[in-house]
Protein backbone atom coordinates (compact mmCIF):
# COMPACT_ATOMS: atom_id res chain seq x y z
CA UNK A 1 0.00 0.00 0.00
CA UNK A 2 1.40 3.39 -0.46
CA UNK A 3 1.66 5.24 2.92
CA UNK A 4 3.33 8.21 4.35
CA UNK A 5 5.23 8.64 7.42
CA UNK A 6 3.90 11.39 9.34
CA UNK A 7 5.12 12.69 12.99
CA UNK A 8 3.55 14.45 15.40
CA UNK A 9 4.94 17.70 14.83
CA UNK A 10 4.18 17.79 10.79
CA UNK A 11 0.30 16.79 11.82
CA UNK A 12 0.23 19.68 14.35
CA UNK A 13 1.72 21.52 11.61
CA UNK A 14 -0.86 20.80 9.22
CA UNK A 15 -3.63 22.96 7.57
CA UNK A 16 -7.04 23.18 5.37
CA UNK A 17 -6.12 25.13 2.26
CA UNK A 18 -8.56 26.18 -0.16
CA UNK A 19 -7.33 26.03 -3.27
CA UNK A 20 -9.11 27.71 -6.31
CA UNK A 21 -6.85 25.58 -8.83
CA UNK A 22 -7.41 22.51 -7.18
CA UNK A 23 -11.84 23.24 -7.54
CA UNK A 24 -10.64 23.94 -11.64
CA UNK A 25 -8.67 20.55 -11.89
CA UNK A 26 -11.04 18.58 -10.19
CA UNK A 27 -14.09 20.27 -12.04
CA UNK A 28 -11.85 19.68 -15.47
CA UNK A 29 -11.90 15.86 -14.26
CA UNK A 30 -15.27 15.73 -13.80
CA UNK A 31 -16.20 17.11 -17.55
CA UNK A 32 -13.29 14.82 -19.17
CA UNK A 33 -14.96 11.29 -17.54
CA UNK A 34 -18.38 12.90 -17.84
CA UNK A 35 -20.01 10.90 -14.97
CA UNK A 36 -21.77 12.25 -11.72
CA UNK A 37 -21.33 11.33 -8.23
CA UNK A 38 -24.55 13.18 -7.08
CA UNK A 39 -27.65 14.72 -8.54
CA UNK A 40 -25.69 18.38 -7.81
CA UNK A 41 -22.79 16.80 -9.67
CA UNK A 42 -25.30 15.45 -12.68
CA UNK A 43 -27.16 18.53 -12.86
CA UNK A 44 -23.72 20.99 -13.03
CA UNK A 45 -22.37 18.20 -15.90
CA UNK A 46 -25.52 18.37 -17.68
CA UNK A 47 -25.29 22.61 -17.88
CA UNK A 48 -21.45 22.60 -18.65
CA UNK A 49 -20.49 19.35 -20.51
CA UNK A 50 -21.94 19.75 -24.05
CA UNK A 51 -19.97 23.13 -24.11
CA UNK A 52 -16.47 21.43 -23.06
CA UNK A 53 -17.37 18.81 -25.36
CA UNK A 54 -17.41 21.00 -28.26
CA UNK A 55 -14.61 23.26 -27.28
CA UNK A 56 -12.35 19.82 -27.00
CA UNK A 57 -13.69 18.42 -30.55
CA UNK A 58 -12.68 21.90 -32.04
CA UNK A 59 -9.03 21.45 -30.32
CA UNK A 60 -8.07 17.77 -30.64
CA UNK A 61 -4.72 18.69 -29.32
CA UNK A 62 -5.81 19.74 -26.63
CA UNK A 63 -8.30 16.79 -26.06
CA UNK A 64 -5.18 14.54 -26.67
CA UNK A 65 -3.74 16.61 -24.17
CA UNK A 66 -5.91 16.31 -21.26
CA UNK A 67 -6.71 12.65 -21.72
CA UNK A 68 -3.09 12.02 -21.38
CA UNK A 69 -2.56 14.23 -18.29
CA UNK A 70 -5.45 12.72 -16.51
CA UNK A 71 -3.38 9.08 -17.15
CA UNK A 72 -4.48 5.68 -15.83
CA UNK A 73 -3.56 5.72 -12.64
CA UNK A 74 -1.25 9.31 -12.10
CA UNK A 75 -2.13 12.57 -13.19
CA UNK A 76 1.03 14.40 -14.64
CA UNK A 77 2.71 16.45 -11.96
CA UNK A 78 2.37 19.92 -14.28
CA UNK A 79 -1.52 19.42 -13.92
CA UNK A 80 -1.75 19.58 -10.27
CA UNK A 81 0.75 21.48 -8.77
CA UNK A 82 0.92 21.38 -4.90
CA UNK A 83 -1.30 24.60 -3.23
CA UNK A 84 0.33 27.35 -1.98
CA UNK A 85 0.34 27.48 2.00
CA UNK A 86 -2.41 29.80 1.82
CA UNK A 87 -5.84 30.58 2.61
CA UNK A 88 -6.95 31.17 -0.65
CA UNK A 89 -4.67 32.43 -3.40
CA UNK A 90 -5.77 34.18 -6.54
CA UNK A 91 -6.74 31.87 -9.40
CA UNK A 92 -4.72 33.33 -11.88
CA UNK A 93 -1.74 33.62 -9.56
CA UNK A 94 -1.72 29.97 -9.04
CA UNK A 95 -2.41 29.17 -12.39
CA UNK A 96 0.58 30.34 -13.50
CA UNK A 97 2.96 28.14 -12.34
CA UNK A 98 0.90 25.59 -14.70
CA UNK A 99 1.53 27.90 -17.62
CA UNK A 100 5.26 28.50 -16.87
CA UNK A 101 6.00 24.76 -16.63
CA UNK A 102 9.41 23.99 -19.10
CA UNK A 103 7.92 22.20 -22.06
CA UNK A 104 10.42 19.40 -21.46
CA UNK A 105 9.17 18.75 -18.13
CA UNK A 106 5.76 18.82 -19.07
CA UNK A 107 6.49 15.87 -21.49
CA UNK A 108 8.21 14.26 -18.73
CA UNK A 109 5.19 14.50 -16.79
CA UNK A 110 2.88 13.23 -19.37
CA UNK A 111 5.41 10.00 -20.10
CA UNK A 112 4.84 9.26 -16.60
CA UNK A 113 1.09 9.83 -16.85
CA UNK A 114 0.71 7.50 -19.89
CA UNK A 115 3.02 4.93 -18.65
CA UNK A 116 4.52 4.92 -22.20
CA UNK A 117 5.58 6.86 -24.91
CA UNK A 118 4.22 10.51 -25.85
CA UNK A 119 1.95 10.37 -29.02
CA UNK A 120 3.84 12.71 -31.93
CA UNK A 121 1.24 15.01 -31.43
CA UNK A 122 2.26 15.72 -28.21
CA UNK A 123 5.56 16.65 -29.20
CA UNK A 124 5.31 20.24 -28.60
CA UNK A 125 5.94 23.01 -26.47
CA UNK A 126 3.43 24.56 -26.29
CA UNK A 127 1.64 21.97 -23.98
CA UNK A 128 1.41 23.96 -20.71
CA UNK A 129 0.11 27.14 -22.24
CA UNK A 130 -2.89 24.86 -23.94
CA UNK A 131 -3.32 23.25 -20.32
CA UNK A 132 -3.52 26.73 -18.42
CA UNK A 133 -5.96 27.91 -21.22
CA UNK A 134 -8.41 25.45 -20.51
CA UNK A 135 -8.50 25.42 -17.08
CA UNK A 136 -8.51 29.09 -17.22
CA UNK A 137 -11.87 28.05 -19.58
CA UNK A 138 -13.16 25.54 -16.93
CA UNK A 139 -12.86 28.00 -14.46
CA UNK A 140 -14.76 31.25 -15.72
CA UNK A 141 -17.33 29.50 -17.25
CA UNK A 142 -17.95 26.60 -14.85
CA UNK A 143 -16.77 27.26 -11.53
CA UNK A 144 -16.50 30.81 -10.86
CA UNK A 145 -20.21 31.61 -11.28
CA UNK A 146 -21.27 29.19 -8.50
CA UNK A 147 -17.41 29.94 -6.27
CA UNK A 148 -19.35 31.29 -3.57
CA UNK A 149 -21.76 28.44 -3.20
CA UNK A 150 -18.81 26.18 -3.76
CA UNK A 151 -16.57 27.84 -0.90
CA UNK A 152 -19.51 27.59 1.40
CA UNK A 153 -19.46 24.37 0.91
CA UNK A 154 -15.94 23.76 1.67
CA UNK A 155 -15.73 25.82 4.40
CA UNK A 156 -18.40 23.75 5.90
CA UNK A 157 -16.37 20.65 5.39
CA UNK A 158 -13.52 22.26 6.79
CA UNK A 159 -15.40 23.19 10.07
CA UNK A 160 -16.57 19.23 10.10
CA UNK A 161 -13.63 18.15 9.49
CA UNK A 162 -12.37 20.11 12.50
CA UNK A 163 -14.70 19.30 15.09
CA UNK A 164 -14.16 15.63 14.48
CA UNK A 165 -10.38 16.57 15.03
CA UNK A 166 -11.34 17.90 18.19
CA UNK A 167 -13.35 14.91 19.58
CA UNK A 168 -11.81 11.93 17.89
CA UNK A 169 -8.07 12.76 16.87
CA UNK A 170 -7.13 11.86 13.58
CA UNK A 171 -8.12 9.10 12.24
CA UNK A 172 -11.86 9.99 12.87
CA UNK A 173 -11.09 13.27 10.74
CA UNK A 174 -8.78 11.20 8.03
CA UNK A 175 -10.46 7.70 7.16
CA UNK A 176 -12.76 8.52 4.99
CA UNK A 177 -11.42 11.70 3.14
CA UNK A 178 -10.49 9.61 -0.03
CA UNK A 179 -11.29 6.28 -0.64
CA UNK A 180 -8.23 3.90 0.36
CA UNK A 181 -6.46 6.58 2.63
CA UNK A 182 -6.91 6.21 6.68
CA UNK A 183 -4.55 6.33 9.78
CA UNK A 184 -2.55 3.08 10.55
CA UNK A 185 -1.15 4.08 13.77
CA UNK A 186 2.55 4.20 14.25
CA UNK A 187 2.89 7.69 12.86
CA UNK A 188 1.36 5.81 9.20
CA UNK A 189 -0.97 7.66 7.10
CA UNK A 190 -1.83 5.31 4.21
CA UNK A 191 -3.16 7.35 1.20
CA UNK A 192 -3.92 4.46 -0.89
CA UNK A 193 -4.06 0.85 -1.85
CA UNK A 194 -1.34 1.10 -4.39
CA UNK A 195 1.74 -0.45 -3.98
CA UNK A 196 4.02 2.80 -4.04
CA UNK A 197 7.26 2.86 -1.62
CA UNK A 198 6.62 5.19 1.85
CA UNK A 199 7.55 8.77 2.10
CA UNK A 200 9.06 10.19 4.69
CA UNK A 201 7.37 13.48 5.68
CA UNK A 202 9.09 14.61 8.59
CA UNK A 203 9.70 18.19 8.51
CA UNK A 204 7.27 18.42 5.33
CA UNK A 205 4.43 20.95 5.34
CA UNK A 206 1.21 18.51 4.99
CA UNK A 207 -2.02 20.18 3.51
CA UNK A 208 -5.52 19.59 3.27
CA UNK A 209 -7.42 21.02 0.14
CA UNK A 210 -11.07 20.24 0.04
CA UNK A 211 -12.83 20.42 -3.36
CA UNK A 212 -17.04 20.19 -4.59
CA UNK A 213 -16.49 17.46 -7.27
CA UNK A 214 -16.17 13.87 -6.44
CA UNK A 215 -11.92 13.62 -7.39
CA UNK A 216 -9.37 13.27 -5.10
CA UNK A 217 -5.41 13.12 -5.62
CA UNK A 218 -2.26 13.84 -4.19
CA UNK A 219 1.24 16.13 -4.55
CA UNK A 220 4.00 16.84 -3.45
CA UNK A 221 6.96 19.61 -4.07
CA UNK A 222 10.01 17.97 -3.43
CA UNK A 223 10.02 16.70 0.42
CA UNK A 224 8.91 20.18 1.73
CA UNK A 225 5.25 20.50 0.97
CA UNK A 226 2.53 17.69 0.71
CA UNK A 227 -0.92 18.13 -0.29
CA UNK A 228 -3.93 15.70 -0.46
CA UNK A 229 -6.92 16.98 -2.27
CA UNK A 230 -10.20 15.15 -1.25
CA UNK A 231 -13.94 15.48 -1.96
CA UNK A 232 -16.14 17.31 0.07
CA UNK A 233 -18.56 14.59 1.94
CA UNK A 234 -21.37 13.74 0.42
CA UNK A 235 -24.15 15.04 2.42
CA UNK A 236 -22.29 18.53 2.27
CA UNK A 237 -21.45 18.07 -1.45
CA UNK A 238 -25.03 18.03 -2.94
CA UNK A 239 -26.12 20.43 -0.03
CA UNK A 240 -28.12 23.74 -0.73
CA UNK A 241 -28.22 22.29 -4.91
CA UNK A 242 -31.90 21.20 -4.30
CA UNK A 243 -34.44 24.38 -4.41
CA UNK A 244 -36.76 25.23 -1.54
CA UNK A 245 -40.12 23.90 -2.57
CA UNK A 246 -42.21 26.95 -3.26
CA UNK A 247 -44.83 26.19 -0.91
CA UNK A 248 -42.34 25.17 1.76
CA UNK A 249 -41.00 28.54 1.34
CA UNK A 250 -44.21 30.43 1.44
CA UNK A 251 -45.08 28.88 4.63
CA UNK A 252 -41.74 29.08 6.55
CA UNK A 253 -39.82 31.99 4.34
CA UNK A 254 -37.17 30.82 2.07
CA UNK A 255 -34.41 31.55 4.27
CA UNK A 256 -35.90 29.66 7.16
CA UNK A 257 -37.00 26.52 4.91
CA UNK A 258 -33.28 26.88 3.38
CA UNK A 259 -31.82 25.66 6.55
CA UNK A 260 -34.88 23.06 7.82
CA UNK A 261 -33.84 21.16 4.10
CA UNK A 262 -30.35 21.54 4.75
CA UNK A 263 -31.05 19.66 8.28
CA UNK A 264 -31.58 16.54 6.59
CA UNK A 265 -28.16 15.28 8.32
CA UNK A 266 -26.96 16.91 11.57
CA UNK A 267 -24.95 19.63 11.30
CA UNK A 268 -23.42 22.58 13.24
CA UNK A 269 -24.62 26.33 13.42
CA UNK A 270 -21.55 27.13 12.00
CA UNK A 271 -21.87 24.68 9.51
CA UNK A 272 -25.56 26.11 8.30
CA UNK A 273 -24.01 29.53 8.07
CA UNK A 274 -21.28 28.55 5.75
CA UNK A 275 -23.44 26.48 3.50
CA UNK A 276 -26.54 29.52 3.55
CA UNK A 277 -24.17 32.50 3.74
CA UNK A 278 -26.62 33.79 6.22
CA UNK A 279 -25.34 35.95 9.17
CA UNK A 280 -24.67 33.62 12.85
CA UNK A 281 -27.68 35.83 14.04
CA UNK A 282 -30.25 35.06 11.26
CA UNK A 283 -29.08 31.06 11.00
CA UNK A 284 -29.91 30.93 15.31
CA UNK A 285 -32.90 33.11 14.84
CA UNK A 286 -34.49 30.17 12.30
CA UNK A 287 -33.37 27.44 14.71
CA UNK A 288 -35.08 29.09 17.35
CA UNK A 289 -38.46 28.99 15.51
CA UNK A 290 -37.69 25.61 14.18
CA UNK A 291 -37.08 23.72 17.73
CA UNK A 292 -40.03 25.67 19.26
CA UNK A 293 -41.86 24.49 16.24
CA UNK A 294 -40.44 20.85 16.77
CA UNK A 295 -39.64 20.69 13.38
CA UNK A 296 -35.59 19.69 14.87
CA UNK A 297 -34.34 18.62 17.62
CA UNK A 298 -30.93 19.47 19.51
CA UNK A 299 -27.99 17.29 19.99
CA UNK A 300 -24.72 17.69 21.79
CA UNK A 301 -21.53 15.69 20.92
CA UNK A 302 -18.79 16.55 22.97
CA UNK A 303 -18.29 20.72 22.86
CA UNK A 304 -20.25 20.55 19.66
CA UNK A 305 -24.13 21.64 19.06
CA UNK A 306 -25.77 19.50 16.24
CA UNK A 307 -29.34 20.12 14.91
CA UNK A 308 -31.66 18.39 12.13
CA UNK A 309 -35.23 17.10 11.35
CA UNK A 310 -37.50 15.45 14.42
CA UNK A 311 -40.05 13.10 12.19
CA UNK A 312 -42.42 16.08 12.11
CA UNK A 313 -39.96 18.32 10.17
CA UNK A 314 -39.28 15.04 8.15
CA UNK A 315 -42.47 14.85 7.18
CA UNK A 316 -43.33 18.78 6.38
CA UNK A 317 -40.18 18.32 4.02
CA UNK A 318 -41.27 15.25 2.08
CA UNK A 319 -45.19 16.29 1.66
CA UNK A 320 -43.38 19.35 0.08
CA UNK A 321 -41.73 17.54 -2.16
CA UNK A 322 -44.34 15.28 -3.18
CA UNK A 323 -47.04 18.24 -3.87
Amino acid sequence: MGWWQVNADTLADSRFVVSPLAEATASLKTLERGTAAHPGERAWLDAHLPAYRERQARDPITALLIRAALGRTWNADFLTPTPFDETEPAFERELVRIRETPPEAARADLTVSLGGPLPARLHRDDLPERTADLLEWVWKQTVLPHWPRRRRIIEADVIARTARLSQGGWAATLDDMRPGMRWLGESRLQINTHGYPPRELSGARLMFVPVTPSQTWVSWDAAHRHAVVYPCSGALADAGRAPVPEALGRLLGPARANVLMLLDTPKSTTQLVALTGQGLGSVGRHLKVLLDSRLIHRRRAGRSVFYDRTEAGQVLVDAQRLS
